[in-house]
């Protein structure tokens, strides 16, 4: 295999790659929004010759290269989360611009830039006759991510009925190769009270201020040490081989378990009575050797909690939005944690593949480089399609995308050029590289158990 080649056929594609990831950008496409963005997508990839080009019922749009019984798919999630408070923007979102370096707007690192590399490396592959006898290659613009981690791959995967060897995924790694990452749930904490005139509270029974007791447990829960003397002990308690001795080595790679409370409600008769009732969602990450059940437990046995008794229900939301196309897909709000080993197969297919093409050390731009002094494999902070992809169905999963996680839902986010050529030339190689002589059963270092709900 020619490296020099692919690696000059990547720079040459620089310009065409910039100014596709800006139309994708100038195309608002928050979750189940994303129809715009798709058929920009599908042209593009209709005019570098894609064999095949599809959109799916739930509306991922499915670009093929090759004619192999075999799939290796790449993933990105076009979908992108909204402005928020626009006076945050030093310029247009959606107009954005571009210098030699960088390109500015909504979804450049998070995460259409990765689309931009995937579409042109697949390109590449058909251009230089490389793609591997037997397989296929899957350019997978998924949507919905930002709303359900994986969701848009449990569709794939049960109703396209798709199963790839082996899937690469291009959302942001900082220049790094990232084999695992935390989990996620969504929980649902809900409070009864009893209404009555805000002139007598005590006649009812105020929802809100037991929530406020409930609010600061959720607090302690995460702040606080695992200290025997400690009532809460915190989320911290996981890097602990004395309360997690099966996976305190996994939870230390990927990071200890957060919690924090993200959104509240509630419901009154009016401003002056007593609040009836008070609702709140956790954003829950859970690291190895956590299970579903444990953290809702964890909520449950929470002291103030226990005191309101039979008041307070704790639950995992369920997601049942409807796709731009109108196709629903019910699921349950919980991501699986995973971590592959690092001698898999697939994960030393992308290593093997940066050590040919540039080194062993992380590269990028010279505006992105204060961050990447760090192991060349490594994890996610945040959570991704693999949820699903690897956490639920075990299909073998490994991160590398253009751009960075720093960026991902911040003002002002931008991706770097050389970035979306690097990950352009290491797909090519690393498809290459894959030796499929070296895959075991074992790939997998962690998978956290699944629930017991009846979900596809």
């Amino acid at each position: 295999m020619n490296f020099e080649a692919i690696k000059a056929a990547a720079e040459g594609y620089k310009d065409d790659m910039s100014k596709f990831l800006r139309a994708m950008i100038a195309i608002p496409s928050e979750s189940c929004e994303e129809e715009g963005v798709v058929k920009c997508i599908e042209a593009e990839m209709k005019k570098l010759g894609y064999d095949k080009v599809e959109i799916d019922g739930l509306g991922n749009v499915i670009g093929w290269m090759g004619d192999g019984e075999k799939i290796i798919a790449i993933d990105s999630h076009i979908d992108t989360v909204g402005i928020g408070n626009l006076a945050n923007w030093t310029h247009d979102p959606y107009e954005g611009y571009e210098t030699d370096e960088i390109i500015y707007g909504r979804g450049g690192s998070d995460q259409e830039g990765g689309m931009a590399s995937a579409v042109y490396g697949a390109k590449i592959m058909k251009d230089l006759g490389l793609i591997p006898a037997g397989y296929k290659i899957m350019v997978v613009g998924s949507v919905q991510e930002e709303d359900c981690d994986g969701m848009c791959w449990q569709y794939i995967y049960h109703v396209d009925k798709i199963v790839p060897e082996f899937v690469i995924s291009t959302e942001p790694t900082d220049g790094g190769i990232y084999r695992g990452h935390r989990g996620r749930m969504e929980i649902r904490v809900d409070v009864k009270g009893v209404s009555c005139h805000g002139s007598a509270p005590e006649r009812g029974d105020n929802a809100i201020y037991k929530m406020a007791d409930i609010l600061q447990d959720v607090r302690a829960l995460n702040e606080n040490d695992d200290a025997d003397d400690t009532e809460i002990k915190g989320l911290v308690k996981m890097l602990n081989p004395k309360y997690n001795p099966e996976h305190y080595e996994d939870a230390r790679f990927l990071g200890r378990g957060t919690c924090t409370t993200s959104q509240i409600f509630y419901t009154s008769p009016s401003r002056c009575a007593v609040a009836d009732s008070c609702a709140i969602s956790i954003d829950r990450r859970m690291t190895a050797g956590e299970t579903w059940d444990s953290c809702l437990q964890e909520i449950r046995d929470l002291p103030a909690v226990k005191k309101y008794g039979d008041d307070v229900k704790v639950s995992m939301y369920m997601y049942d939005r409807p796709a731009w196309t109108g196709e629903v897909y019910e699921t349950e709000c919980f991501f699986p944690t995973w971590i592959n080993k690092e001698s898999a197969a697939h994960v030393q297919a992308l290593v093997d593949a940066h050590k040919a093409l540039y080194g062993d050390k992380r590269i990028g731009a010279p505006s992105a480089m204060e961050k990447r002094n760090r192991p060349l494999i490594d994890k996610w902070t945040f959570s991704t399609n693999c949820v699903s992809i690897q956490g639920r169905y075990g299909i073998p999963c490994v991160g590398f995308g253009p751009g960075a996680e720093s960026q991902a839902h911040a003002p002002n986010e931008i991706t770097w050029k050389q970035d979306l050529v690097t990950c352009a030339a290491v797909y090519v190689a690393a498809v290459n590289l894959y030796k499929e002589e070296n895959k075991t059963d074992d790939v997998t270092e962690f998978r956290q158990s699944l629930t017991d709900n009846d979900i596809r």
